[in-house]
């Protein structure tokens, strides 16, 4: 149960960073905020790097490994997911980040060779109808403000943030969840360092006030450490595919943040559009039922 609470608590903390990062963008230049959230996090997990006593060296599969998981999973994801909510709101992304459990199951069957039941693949069907749905209607204002760049970055960290989840499985069992979430980190302040930097150099930091400076604090907190570090704790006991399913709380956290917080509307297109996401996680997810044993079955006329 404790790892169950920890997987929903970091993508309800995911769901509601990408809520406000739309606030964020307006504030910092992408780059800047991706290179700033990626060195307030290293200071603060600087102590998490230590390999502990009885853990083994890192191989260089391993090293592989944590070099995709923050490529992939910290560095691709948050520029596509800032540029994406450049373009787009936070009910929009919420309706595409839906699709999230079906790219989990899809990347599972094209990397570890994984079945896909007939099931699932009508779920991964429901899902991109949801997108398409969104995407097709954009353009006569039901769509929410959400151009065909916003849907294309955010799928691109749909796919981003389900290679986070297969790859960190692999990676929980040689590492502790501490040193996976510092690593990671750390692989992403060297990826966008350059960009940062570049970035900065037009950029008045003398014109940001307290107020956005304490936000980003907190962004690269919840970002960088806390998510990465609950998720982990989760997935070292619970498989990869069932960890899947928790990431629709992502979706609905950042659709509840662009509604309450964000003075965002939801309208019909956002409610079909999300209703054909929804079914697709439901019934990617619907336990199925396991046949009886013979034996039961003779037990129980007895």
């Amino acid at each position: 149960m404790l790892a169950y609470l920890c997987l929903a608590a970091a993508m309800m903390i995911v769901g509601a960073y990408v809520g406000f990062s739309r606030v964020l963008v307006l504030a910092f230049p992408v780059f800047v905020l991706a290179w700033l959230r990626f060195a307030i996090a290293a200071v603060a997990m600087a102590h998490w790097l230590r390999r502990e006593p009885d853990a083994a060296p890192l191989d260089g599969h391993a090293r592989w490994l944590v070099f995709l998981e923050s490529f992939l999973g910290n560095f691709l994801f948050s520029i596509c997911m800032l540029y994406g909510m450049r373009e787009a709101t936070a009910i929009a992304a919420g309706v595409i980040m839906a699709g999230i459990p079906a790219a989990v199951a899809l990347l599972s069957r094209l990397f570890l060779r994984e079945r896909l039941a007939a099931r699932t693949l009508t779920a991964i069907a429901l899902a991109v109808t949801g997108v398409a749905t969104l995407a097709v209607t954009r353009s006569d204002g039901s769509g929410g403000g959400t151009s065909t760049l916003g849907v294309l970055l955010l799928l691109g960290a749909v796919f981003c943030e389900a290679s986070y989840v297969v790859i960190g499985k692999r990676l929980t069992g040689r590492l502790s969840p501490r040193r996976i979430s510092a690593l990671v980190n750390l692989w992403g302040l060297v990826l966008v360092t350059p960009f940062g930097l570049w970035s900065a150099r037009s950029f008045d930091f003398g014109a940001v006030e307290p107020l956005w400076w304490g936000a980003l604090v907190l962004y690269a907190l919840a970002a960088s450490m806390w998510t990465v570090w609950l998720w982990m704790t989760g997935l070292r006991t619970v498989p990869a595919a069932k960890a899947g399913i928790f990431t629709v709380f992502l979706p609905l956290t950042s659709a509840a943040v662009g509604v309450v917080f964000l003075g965002e509307r939801f309208s019909t297109t956002h409610l079909i559009a999300f209703a054909f996401a929804l079914g697709g996680v439901v019934l990617a997810t619907w336990p199925e039922k396991r046949p009886t044993p013979r034996g039961d079955d003779d037990a129980l006329r007895q």
